[in-house]
């Protein structure tokens, strides 16, 4: 049996090691081969670019060599997939190598699409990837005050981002004795402040709290860098001194070229997480189409349960388990406080008060993680 994991993100490296783990026996007899394809020998904590953005953290922090990460059994090649040819249960890779398989795991993430709106890229600040992280960083210490507009497009990685952003930008603000002499404006493109409407509910009176202003329906048409000011889809306009964009964000290049969705989001079934058309094809995290948050948390939920069902799949040719569509997130609410939304198809997230004791929680989720992609959390 010929199991091939593309992607060396959260997802891949969780299933990729619990596989390994279940199957040790047919590894070690030659029945069962685990390999690994990755576009990059570093694996990165992705959560960690927002503290990257506000010096909290140092990029060299977020990294650890990618091979480290994984069970000695897993065969891992950094040489990413080219050509998918689903048909023939095969995949071509950048070196021009063609791996053959019998069961396929997509899971190559997402990224930013920061040109889709005019002008963002170069009258816009962001946080993900490192090199706009630590840009973002240099521009927020040169800042002394004025208009802070912070703009969501959709759909993005993290839901929670552009409120923990928030947050943050406050309480750095504070901290550098400068809040007075800053406006803080969020605006988002649906009715209320957030896409979850408890979380919405949570967040508007703590904005409120901390004096940032809000405007919803605000759909990102235009951003003009020279004037600066970003225009919205309903005829609204916001001038800024300091724009902070959370862009859209589509699948990763290879998927959009081979149009297995729109936007490179591939049709997933939602509780057994295949492709559409593709029985012996998983995919999780945030390539696939689900309703749910494009998360690192929501990518090792899945990944648990894509494992379990590839290795009974093998030991008894049938999938134990469904994905109820379970989602955990942290929300940092300030520098000392955090609260969380969990939640699945069924049920919507039920929010706490933000306490210490959650954000030292998170702080050390921070550091647990590097257990917890390798599947022992």
């Amino acid at each position: 049996m010929r199991i091939l994991v593309v992607g060396g993100g959260t997802g891949g490296t969780i299933v990729a090691n619990n596989l390994a783990r279940r199957l040790v026996a047919g590894t070690s007899s030659g029945k069962v081969k685990i390999t690994m394809l990755s576009a990059s020998d570093r694996h990165m904590y992705q959560p960690g670019l927002l503290y990257v953005a506000f010096g909290q953290m140092m990029p060299d922090e977020l990294y650890r060599d990618q091979a480290s990460l994984l069970e000695p059994n897993v065969d891992f090649h950094v040489d990413p997939v080219e050509k998918f040819d689903l048909d023939r249960n095969s995949v071509t890779t950048k070196s021009g190598k063609v791996h053959e398989y019998d069961i396929l795991v997509i899971a190559t993430g997402s990224r930013m699409m920061p040109h889709m709106v005019p002008g963002m890229v170069e009258g816009a600040e962001f946080f993900y990837t490192e090199e706009s992280a630590v840009k973002m960083f240099k521009r927020l210490r040169e800042f002394r005050g004025g208009r802070v507009g912070i703009t969501v497009n959709v759909p993005h990685k993290c839901p929670i981002a552009p409120v923990e952003l928030t947050f943050s930008l406050h309480d750095y603000f504070k901290a550098r004795g400068i809040r007075d002499k800053v406006k803080i404006k969020y605006h988002y493109p649906i009715n209320r402040i957030h896409s979850i409407e408890n979380v919405a509910k949570w967040a508007q009176p703590e904005f409120d709290r901390m004096g940032v202003e809000y405007e919803t329906l605000f759909n990102v048409k235009e951003i003009d860098p020279q004037k600066k000011i970003v225009r919205s889809e309903e005829g609204t306009e916001y001038e800024y001194d300091l724009l902070i964009a959370i862009p859209e964000h589509h699948g990763m290049e290879v998927i959009e070229r081979h149009k297995f969705g729109v936007a490179g989001w591939i049709p997933t079934d939602r509780h057994q997480l295949t492709m559409a058309g593709h029985d012996n094809v998983f995919v999780l995290g945030d390539t696939t189409n689900l309703p749910v948050s494009k998360t690192g948390s929501a990518a090792h939920f899945q990944a648990e349960v894509v494992a379990d069902n590839i290795a009974s799949i093998v030991k008894i040719g049938a999938p134990v388990r469904e994905y109820d569509g379970k989602v955990y997130c942290f929300i940092e609410a300030g520098h000392d406080r955090a609260t969380y939304a969990m939640f699945n198809y069924q049920n919507p997230p039920d929010l706490r008060p933000a306490n210490k004791s959650m954000h030292w929680f998170k702080m050390s989720y921070n550091q647990m993680y590097w257990t917890s992609v390798r599947g022992l959390l």
